[in-house]
Order: C-alpha cells, then sequence, then structure tokens
C-alpha cells in the first residue's frame, strides 16, 4: 500500500499530494516594494527610496507611457498572441529574423521556457557559484541537478564551467554581466565558450544588463548565421527601458529551438500594455542615452563613496554595484529604517555584502549618506 492508502485505512482525511520537487525548491525573494515597507515603517511614502531591484530610475520610456494611453481603450480585448509588430520590428532592429525570437512574461519565463523543453530528471545544468537566483530555481522545478562551479574573483570561471560539462549535461547559464555581482566575462573568454560548447548542450548567454555596457559584445551575428545552434541569447525590456512592471524580455535563437519553446510558451502571455509600451520603447533612443549617461555617473559616484568610507566594492558593469559591510542584514534592516531599501545578499551565499541600484543623483546622495550614519553609529561594519 502507498503512503496515502494506508492513512486512508486508518481513517485520516485524504489530502493533497504535492509535488516533491516542492520540499526543496527554492523561493526567489524580491525587493520589498516601496509601499509595503512605508506601512510597516509608519514612513510617507514618499520618503522611501528603492535603491533593491536594478529598476531605471528615470522612469518608464516617455514614448512607451504615451503609447499605453492610446491602448487603454482596447482592454477589452484580448492582446495579440504571437506580438506581431513587436516581434517584427525587434527582428528589424536586430537584422534577425522573426522565427529567431521568442517573447516572453520577462525574460525570466524564457529561462523557464528553456526548462520546460531541456531540463528534466537525470539532466545536469552548469551554473557559476553567484548566479542569478532564478537558474537554480528553474532547474529543480524541473527535476535537474545543478552543478555550482567555484567563482572567479567573484565571477564566471567560463573555463571551469566548461569543463564541468558531462554527457548528463543540457543547459549552461551565463549572466553577462552578472547579477548579483556586477562581473563580466572577457570577450575571449566568452567566445571560447561558445565555440566548445558541446552542440548538445543549450549555451544560455543573459544579456539583461548588455545595454549598459560601453562596448559590448555582439553575439546576435552568431545568431543570425546560424552557426551555433545550441546558442541562446536573453535580454529584457525591465532595465534600460524602464519597464519592469510590465514583465517583458525576450530570446534569440536558433529557429529550431525557438520553435521548441513556442510549443510550451502560454498563449497570450504578452498583455497588450507589454507590447505596445516595448514597441514604443525600442525607438526612444533619448531615453535610453540619458538611462546610461545617470547609470555611468551614479555608479561612480557610488564607487568613490564606498572608498571614502573605506568599504570593499566589485567593479560593476551593469546598472547595480555590490559592497562589503560586513553584517549584510543588518545593514539592510538599518537603512530601511532610514527608509532607503537595498537588497541584502546572503541568500547569494554573500552574507557580508548589499546590493545598491544605482538610483537618481539625489537617491545616491542619500544612500551613501544613510549608510555612513548606519555604519558610524553602530558596530556593523567590518
Amino acid at each position: 500500500m502507498t503512503a496515502a492508502s494506508e492513512n486512508l485505512a486508518a481513517g485520516a482525511k485524504p489530502g493533497l499530494t504535492f509535488n516533491p520537487v516542492l520540499s526543496h525548491l527554492p523561493v526567489y525573494q524580491p525587493g520589498r516594494p516601496i509601499e509595503e515597507v512605508a506601512r510597516e515603517l509608519g514612513l510617507p511614502v514618499a520618503d522611501v527610496i528603492k535603491l533593491a531591484s536594478n529598476e531605471n530610475p528615470l522612469g518608464p520610456s516617455p514614448r512607451a507611457i504615451g503609447a499605453m494611453r492610446e491602448a487603454v481603450a482596447q482592454l477589452h480585448l484580448y492582446p495579440d498572441g504571437n506580438a506581431y509588430y513587436l516581434k517584427r520590428r525587434l527582428a528589424e532592429q536586430l537584422g534577425l529574423d522573426p522565427a529567431h525570437l521568442i517573447l516572453g512574461n520577462g525574460s525570466n519565463e524564457v529561462l523557464e521556457l528553456v526548462g520546460h523543453a531541456l531540463i528534466g530528471p537525470g539532466s545536469e545544468v552548469v551554473v557559476s557559484e553567484y548566479c542569478f537566483a532564478v537558474y537554480p530555481i528553474v532547474t529543480h522545478l524541473f527535476g535537474g541537478r545543478l552543478v555550482s562551479v567555484p567563482a572567479r574573483e567573484y565571477g564566471h570561471d567560463l573555463e571551469a564551467m566548461r569543463r564541468a560539462i558531462t554527457p548528463q549535461t543540457s543547459v549552461v547559464f551565463v549572466a553577462n554581466p552578472n547579477n548579483p555581482t556586477g562581473t563580466r566575462a572577457s570577450d575571449e573568454e566568452v567566445m571560447r565558450l561558445i565555440q566548445t560548447v558541446p552542440d548538445s548542450v543549450l549555451l544560455v548567454l543573459d544579456e539583461a544588463y548588455l545595454e549598459y555596457l560601453e562596448s559590448p559584445l555582439d553575439l546576435v551575428p552568431r545568431v543570425r548565421s546560424g552557426e551555433k545552434r545550441n546558442l541562446l541569447l536573453t535580454r529584457t525590456f525591465s532595465k534600460i527601458h524602464g519597464l519592469a512592471g510590465l514583465r517583458i524580455g525576450y530570446g534569440m535563437g536558433h529557429p529550431e529551438v525557438i520553435a521548441a519553446f513556442e510549443k510550451v510558451r502560454q498563449p497570450f502571455n504578452l498583455n497588450t500594455m507589454a507590447q505596445v509600451a516595448a514597441l514604443a520603447a525600442l525607438d526612444d533612443r533619448e531615453h535610453i542615452k540619458r538611462t546610461r549617461e545617470n547609470n555611468r555617473a551614479g555608479l561612480a559616484f557610488l564607487a568613490e563613496a564606498f572608498r571614502a568610507l573605506g568599504l570593499d566594492f566589485l567593479p560593476s558593469h551593469a546598472n547595480f554595484i555590490l559592497v562589503r559591510v560586513g553584517a549584510g542584514h543588518d545593514v539592510f534592516v538599518a537603512l530601511q529604517q532610514q527608509g532607503v531599501i537595498v537588497r541584502p545578499m546572503g541568500g547569494y551565499g554573500l552574507p557580508e555584502w548589499i546590493r545598491i541600484s544605482v538610483g537618481t543623483p539625489a537617491e545616491n546622495r542619500r544612500c551613501a549618506d544613510s549608510l555612513a550614519r548606519v555604519l558610524r553609529r553602530s558596530s556593523l561594519a567590518l
């Protein structure tokens, strides 16, 4: 008899039997919302700033806001299930065919589609030690075995990751620049990995922060040529375009890979607002330019502030910066009490660090001043 049938025979009430995978599935912990912190601390919402989730401090693309206003009257209709206009515009801008593109409810959904299509019991997934939290979640969700490769100076050791590939490996996840460390693998290392990963392994290069780089490695031609059928690039509208609240991202890969993802994609996974906003944001070059400039200045300001405080930090290639403050969670709580929300890194295996997203100049100054005050008034610092 099964355990369930034995319980029924003993007179126990029948209950639900949950997927056993859930018992050890990691749970993603997002940055705390401004409203929630304001309620908890009894602060006015306007007095709280959030520098925790790598959002665009300049807000959404103004063109996207205008496009959404025009689309409101059509919200009684289902969205375009194939996102025809957005996919076509993306393809034009990237020099790809629409068949190379998969759109998702955030790039996280594209990562989940990878799991649906390629990860299962018995398969292995290779990641770096300090990888984006969604990679382990997707791996465990589909019953795969996570192979975590030790980091090198807090960044990816791509050669070690290649050596970790076995006949059971189905996917390798690499974020470049990486979240949460902000580190960047060299172009040479990335190209060597692309050329040496076996054809039976899908290499997923997560480029969520690519647009912040001054001279990014352009891998789209490798997708366009079809020379590497096992390469998938993922990007998002959440960061530089400022559309995190709409949840929209995309993947670029060989049409055969994309066709497999389309089979497991939910119908109508992109709502109307997301589609029209993303379409408008793609051509808002001024907003992208302003965002890059603000980010460049903000990273420099925060780095100098940390040096003045004698804090170790990792030079960042993204829109956030990782800084070592000692008791990371305690510093996070103390800053929150001053209305400044940052991200503690204990869940990433970095308990002495916090991650701070680049804000507006005023937000960056307030964060630096608050951090100095917290460290000065307590024994939290190293």
